[in-house]
């Protein structure tokens, strides 16, 4: 006599499509993916960028990318040097 050990769940059928919400997400990811892309597509063309000292030519989306990521820098910065103070409690 052989009995087999029922797995839970087993006797439910697999899901087999994607419920709404997963497909929303990725129409969603797939939207952003084309926007980012003409954006960097159509700001290509070359700017001028002026430094303390002298100055320099670069394409417009680098210089957008570069800023972008120097603010979330100096948010994270920010943010952290905020929490620090707060949980010594030294405030100005």
């Amino acid at each position: 006599m052989s009995t087999s050990a029922q797995i839970p769940g087993s006797n439910q059928p697999k899901k087999q499509r994607r419920d709404r919400r997963e497909t929303a997400r990725a129409g969603a990811l797939v939207t952003l993916a084309v926007l980012i892309t003409l954006f960097a597509v159509f700001n290509t063309d070359e700017v001028k960028v002026d430094w303390i000292f002298g100055h320099t030519h670069a394409p417009l989306i680098i210089v957008i990318v570069v800023s972008l990521l120097v603010g979330i820098v100096l948010t994270y910065v920010a943010e952290r040097s905020a929490t620090a103070r707060s949980r010594t409690g030294k405030r100005h």
